[in-house]
């Protein structure tokens, strides 16, 4: 193992889920079809609420924006509480189409999972090396945290919720995009700040290299990781590890 990826000067360890703890394939072919098979039937059956309500309200703001954009997201109505939850609806497979990393789209999903997650229809994955590593880290007095385009709602209950246990009593905090966007390094200076460590005892592991390179620039140490299956990296600019059990 290389310099970059010893441990002897990193006290956080920071960490993507989709394609890093978890198979890329489990959020794209269970969770997100999960959620978009319901999220008709949560918007209906809550529009009543206070939280939903708000929720719309934010998508309402989001799709003008996206309007303004010339972005052509599809028709908003508002001639009745039926036609507003339509377009809500409308809206929200429109993000989903596109995989937008929304915040409040993010937050519906969420509450959709954790409902899944209480009846036992969803579990989650995570790759084998994981709960090693988790263990392992812990042994040697490493915070392990988070950071994921997910709501931090559904990152816990992924933890929480997994085939090899609940995990999250190894991990001491989340973030989602209410720090910031990942491609952003300022993304990763405020996250450094909650953690209360100076950015280079960060150590940030992901398969994404433009969130490598704004922690990178933010000051952070860097691991692109490729699972098996995951298309190499011809001309990689971080250290790469196919496994978990490679950061000791």
């Amino acid at each position: 193992m290389g310099d970059p990826l010893e441990l002897t000067r990193i006290c956080a360890i920071l960490l993507d889920i989709e394609g890093t703890t978890t198979p890329v394939e489990f959020v794209y072919q269970t969770l997100f079809p999960y959620a978009r098979r319901r999220v008709k039937e949560f918007i209906t059956q809550r529009q009543a609420s206070i939280e939903v309500r708000a929720a719309v309200a934010e998508l309402c703001k989001e799709h003008a924006a996206d309007t303004e954009q010339n972005l052509r997201p599809p028709p908003w109505r508002e001639e009745s509480a039926e036609d507003r939850v339509d377009s809500a609806v409308s809206y929200l497979y429109w993000l989903m189409d596109r995989d937008r990393k929304s915040t409040i789209l993010k937050s519906i999903q969420g509450k959709i999972w954790e409902a899944g997650y209480r009846s036992g229809e969803l579990r989650g994955e995570v790759y084998p090396d994981v709960l090693r590593a988790f263990e392992r880290w812990q042994r040697q007095k490493k915070d392990i945290a988070i950071f994921s385009s997910g709501s931090i709602l559904a990152q816990k209950l992924l933890f929480r919720h997994t085939t090899a246990g609940d995990l999250t009593p190894f991990i001491r905090t989340y973030f989602d995009t209410a720090s910031g966007p990942k491609n952003q390094a300022e993304s990763y200076r405020r996250i450094a700040g909650a953690l209360r460590l100076p950015p280079t005892e960060v150590l940030f592991l992901s398969d994404v290299t433009t969130e490598l390179d704004a922690s990178r620039l933010a000051g952070m140490q860097t691991a692109l990781c490729v699972r098996t299956g995951q298309p190499p990296d011809p001309a990689p600019t971080h250290p790469v590890i196919q496994s978990l059990d490679e950061i000791r």
